[in-house]
């Protein structure tokens, strides 16, 4: 598996009209993506559902809309975010439970029509996420969610990130352009092509060869992580400001980066190992995100999909004047 990475579609979700206008690109996006037409219809009745709710109960929010890897094509994944009152997820899950005098089905039918539901609800507001997955499909073993999101909504993102993953072995990638728009995306994208032509090699020798393909470019900040989990160790090297740590029992530890520019100013890179314990997650992000920032105050959160993780950091601690990039991995073996 080698997947590479994607923006993040970001719909808002103000007033009445943008509901029916989610439901519509949903339907097309899980359309081209190949679903038939009642899974495309699934997806359509959950990006309704959702988006309703956002009006309903938070005054208004935006829907994240992605197109995420399966065993045969793509899947989709929905997310609604809000900064509203927040609700008890166990409650509002009982068909016939409303907070808003409707008849209280909506969360209920999410979870009759997701392959995967997960939800994150507190004082800050509420994150709710549903995968759907066309028939004849299903998900893969590895566990990761992604929120990627270029400045102002540029169609040219200067983040990249890309995983791959062979049974025991797991590799991931982030790059951050300098600056923002088509110089840094060309800059991290060369990068990229050259990380997917050996995913797997040792994290030195995978930052010396994007050095060289991204010479001519901008440069820009990079970081790899290889992970084996039959010798239970994490090679990672980092060049530049992208942020890395490893969350095990609630705790944080950071990995180490050197300072330089990969393409430009860089001389070597220096790797640095971890050992993989049991339920952790490593967690990779560009400076677009805050770093000041503790999934301690988000009793729970670090036991919920990946997913939903990247994108409460993501609303949370988005600094809004640069792409931002939030990759959260759990490390755990994939299959032979």
């Amino acid at each position: 598996m080698n997947v590479r990475g994607s923006p993040t579609l970001v719909l808002p979700v103000e007033e009445e009209s943008q509901v029916g206008h989610a439901r519509r690109v949903a339907h097309g996006m899980a359309s081209k993506l190949g679903f038939d037409e009642a899974d495309a219809g699934r997806v359509a009745l959950v990006a309704t559902e959702l988006a309703t709710n956002l009006l309903k109960h938070a005054g208004h929010g935006a829907l994240h809309l992605r197109a995420i890897p399966a065993s045969t094509g793509f899947a989709m994944e929905v997310i609604s975010v809000d900064r509203g009152p927040g609700f008890n997820p166990n409650e509002c899950l009982a068909d016939g439970f409303s907070t808003g005098g409707t008849q209280g089905t909506g969360l209920g039918a999410l979870v009759r029509q997701a392959q995967l539901f997960d939800v994150f609800s507190d004082a800050r507001g509420s994150v709710v996420l549903v995968q759907l997955y066309p028939r004849h499909s299903s998900a893969l073993a590895l566990r990761f969610g992604v929120s990627q999101h270029a400045l102002n909504g540029d169609p040219a993102c200067g983040d990249v990130w890309q995983v791959a993953a062979d049974g025991q072995r797991l590799s991931a990638l982030v790059i951050d352009g300098i600056g923002h728009g088509e110089d840094a995306e060309r800059a991290s994208r060369a990068g990229a092509v050259a990380f997917a032509a050996d995913p797997f090699a040792d994290p030195a020798v995978q930052m010396q060869q994007m050095h060289q393909a991204m010479s001519g470019t901008r440069g820009g900040a990079a970081a790899v992580a290889l992970g084996d989990m039959g010798s239970g160790v994490l090679r990672f090297a980092g060049v530049g400001n992208i942020g890395a740590r490893l969350l095990t029992r609630g705790a944080s530890r950071g990995l180490a980066s050197h300072p330089g520019i990969v393409g430009s100013r860089f001389r070597k890179a220096q790797v640095f190992d971890y050992p993989i314990e049991e339920n952790q997650l490593l967690i990779l992000y560009s400076d677009g995100l805050q770093s000041r920032w503790d999934l301690g105050d988000y009793p729970g959160l670090a036991h919920r999909h990946p997913a939903l993780i990247a994108t409460v950091l993501h609303r949370d601690f988005c600094r809004g004047r640069d792409d931002v990039t939030v990759l959260v991995i759990a490390l755990e073996a994939t299959g032979d």
